[in-house]
C-alpha cells in the first residue's frame, strides 16, 4: 500500500486538527442510460464534507477506473486547500459507507491522528449526490439515445477511412438530401494539416465562403476570428483523444481507435456553438456520414490522385429509425472542383498578400519563381530504408546507379502548401524533369555578405534559385560539410524532395505521409555549373 513520505505527514500534522466529522464517498455522477454517451457521465464523483459545519472542502471528478488513491488526492486538497469559505483544518473523524474506502484511508491516514469509521448511511453526502443526480439526469444528452450508438459507429468508420490523407479542406463535396427541410449540405474535410480532424457540413457555399475568407485575413484579431466562427451555419462531426494531457499530443493519427472520441454539434450565427444533437439534425448527420462513408470506399483511387476529379454517386441510404412509410431515402454526392479552385486561389492569393519580398536577395542568372518564398527549407538524409519505402509510396524520378553506403540519401527537403507543392512538381516534369541541384557562391554587394545559393537545374537546363543561406551561419555550416561527406559515400548522387504540411503540426518535420515526391538527381560542384560568384542585382 502507498503511504505519505514523512515530510508530507509532517506537513499534514501541522494543520490545525478540528473537532469536526468530514463525510467522504466516490460515486457515479449519473447511472440514467440516457447519459449512457455523455462523457461527464462516464465519470466518478469524489466528495469530502464537514458534516459539523455543513460545507463542501473538497470535491473531483475522475475516471471510473482511477486507483483509490484519488480518493486521499481530494482529501489532501479538502485539508490543505478547501473551498472557500472553509480553512486549512484537519479532522479528528472522517465517515465512509465503504468498508474497502475504510480499510484503505486507515492504512494511508495511519499517523495523522484521524479517527476513520464507517457508517450505512451519509446524509449529507447521500442529499448532494441526489441534487447532482437529478440535475445530470435532467440533462439534454448530446446525441439522442436512439441515434447515439448508430453516430458513433458511422463517425469510426469515417476515421478508419481518414478522408484526410487524401481530401483537403478546399476539395469540396456537395451532399444533395432534399429532406428534413434539407436541401444540399457542403462537405469540408479537416486533417490534412495534422491539426484537428473531422468534416464539417455547410449548410450553403456563402457560410463556407465567408468563414474562409474571414479566416484568411491576417489582419484579423482573435475576437474576430472568434466572431467568424460562430458565424457558420453546419454540422460538425470532430475527433478528439480521450487521454488527459491531450495538449501534448502532436497528431491524432498516431493514436489507436481506443484513444479517439468523436464530437458531434451545430454551428448556427443565431445559436453560436452547441455541442448536442437534436433529433432531426442526428437523423441528417447519420445519413451523410454512411453516403461519405460509401463514396469514399468506392471513389478513394480516384480522389487520391494529384487533381480534384469530377465524380458523382448516388447511393440509397437506410434510416436508422424508418417509420412505416420512410424506410430509406437517395442521396447524391458530387465533387465540386470549380468550387474547389475558387478557395484555393483564395488561400494563395492571401498568402501572396502575406509576403514580404523586399528582403529576399535576386542574384543574376536565375529564375526564383518555381520555389515558394514562404517554403521550409533544410538539408538532411533519408535513410535506405525509407528510400525504398518512398520508391512505392510517392511521385518518383529515380536513378539507378546510387549504391546504398553511408546512413543514406542526402536530400534538399523543401516544405510547403499541398497546391504549392503540386505545382512545383508539374512545373518540374513540364520541364523534362529535375536534371542537378547545387551550391554555388554568391555575394551581396551592398552588404558584403558571402552566401551559399541552392540552386536546381532542369532537364532543359534552366537554374532555379531555392533557398539562400549564409555561409557564416554555423548550423549551415554543418549542415553543408555534412551535405558534401553525404555526396561523396553516394558517388555524387542527392535528392530533392517535397512535402506538403507548412502550416500544420508537422511543419519542420514532415512525415511520410506528408511526402508527396521524390527526385533523385546528381549533386553538382560551382566547377561544374561554371557561373562564378554570382552577384545580388540592385532592385531598379
Amino acid at each position: 500500500m502507498t503511504t505519505f513520505n514523512r515530510s508530507t505527514s509532517r506537513r499534514l500534522k501541522k494543520l490545525n486538527q478540528i473537532p469536526s466529522i468530514w463525510e467522504g464517498d466516490r460515486r457515479p455522477l449519473s447511472s440514467s442510460p440516457s447519459t449512457h454517451y455523455d462523457s461527464e457521465a462516464k465519470g466518478e464523483c469524489i466528495l469530502w464534507v464537514d458534516g459539523s459545519q455543513g460545507i463542501v472542502r473538497g470535491m473531483d471528478v475522475v475516471s471510473k477506473d482511477t486507483g483509490p488513491e484519488a480518493i486521499v488526492r481530494t482529501l489532501m486538497k479538502a485539508m490543505e486547500n478547501p473551498h472557500s469559505p472553509a480553512k486549512p483544518a484537519r479532522p479528528q473523524r472522517i465517515v465512509v459507507k465503504d468498508r474497502e474506502i475504510q480499510f484503505y484511508l486507515r492504512g494511508v491516514l495511519q499517523d495523522l491522528n484521524i479517527n476513520i469509521e464507517y457508517a450505512p448511511e451519509l446524509p449529507l453526502i447521500d442529499q448532494l449526490f441526489r441534487g447532482f443526480t437529478e440535475v445530470l439526469d435532467n440533462q439534454i444528452p448530446d446525441l439522442p439515445p436512439e441515434y447515439a450508438q448508430t453516430l458513433r459507429e458511422k463517425a469510426f468508420a469515417i476515421w478508419q477511412a481518414a478522408p484526410w490523407e487524401f481530401l483537403e479542406e478546399q476539395q469540396i463535396i456537395s451532399l444533395e438530401i432534399n429532406k428534413w427541410d434539407v436541401g444540399t449540405l457542403y462537405v469540408s474535410i479537416m486533417g490534412m494539416l495534422g491539426m484537428e480532424y473531422g468534416i464539417l457540413l455547410y449548410r450553403s457555399q456563402e457560410s463556407l465562403k465567408q468563414f474562409r475568407t474571414t479566416v484568411l485575413r491576417s489582419e484579423e484579431s482573435q475576437a474576430d476570428l472568434e466572431e467568424a466562427f460562430l458565424k457558420q451555419d453546419c454540422l460538425f462531426l470532430t475527433f478528439e483523444t480521450i487521454a488527459e494531457d491531450n495538449q501534448e499530443l502532436a497528431d491524432l493519427a498516431s493514436l489507436p481507435l481506443s484513444a479517439i472520441e468523436p464530437t458531434f454539434g451545430n454551428i448556427h450565427p443565431l445559436e453560436g456553438l452547441r455541442s448536442v444533437l437534436y433529433e432531426e439534425e442526428a437523423l441528417v448527420v447519420a445519413v451523410a456520414l454512411e453516403a461519405l462513408q460509401r463514396f469514399f470506399r468506392d471513389k478513394r483511387t480516384q480522389l487520391s490522385g494529384n487533381a480534384f476529379p469530377e465524380i458523382s454517386r448516388r447511393y440509397r441510404i437506410s434510416l436508422p429509425h424508418g417509420n412505416e412509410s420512410v424506410k430509406s431515402v437517395n442521396i447524391s454526392l458530387a465533387t465540386m472542383p470549380k468550387l474547389a479552385g475558387e478557395l484555393e486561389t483564395m488561400a494563395d492569393l492571401a498568402a501572396d498578400d502575406e509576403l514580404d519580398i523586399s528582403n529576399f536577395p535576386i542574384f543574376n542568372s536565375l529564375r526564383d519563381d518555381l520555389i515558394p518564398e514562404d517554403s521550409f527549407l533544410s538539408l538532411g538524409v533519408v535513410s535506405w530504408e525509407m528510400l525504398e519505402y518512398l520508391h512505392q509510396r510517392v511521385k518518383c524520378q529515380k536513378v539507378k546507379q546510387i549504391k546504398p553506403i553511408g546512413d543514406g540519401l542526402p536530400v534538399i527537403l523543401i516544405q510547403t502548401s499541398r497546391p504549392k507543392a503540386k505545382k512545383i512538381i508539374e512545373s518540374i516534369e513540364q520541364a523534362g524533369g529535375l536534371k542537378a541541384v547545387c551550391f554555388n557562391p554568391g555575394v551581396n554587394s551592398i552588404d558584403g555578405e558571402s552566401y551559399d545559393l541552392g540552386l536546381l537545374q532542369t532537364a532543359n537546363n534552366e537554374l532555379f534559385l531555392f533557398g539562400e543561406f549564409l555561409q557564416a551561419d554555423p548550423i549551415h555550416a554543418e549542415a553543408r560539410q555534412k551535405w558534401n561527406q553525404r555526396c561523396q559515400k553516394t558517388q555524387g548522387y542527392c535528392g530533392l524532395i517535397l512535402a506538403r504540411g507548412l502550416t500544420g503540426a508537422s511543419r519542420g518535420n514532415p512525415q511520410l505521409r506528408d511526402m508527396m515526391a521524390l527526385f533523385e538527381v546528381p549533386s553538382l560542384s560551382p566547377e561544374d555549373l561554371n557561373l562564378g560568384t554570382l552577384h545580388l542585382m540592385p532592385e531598379v
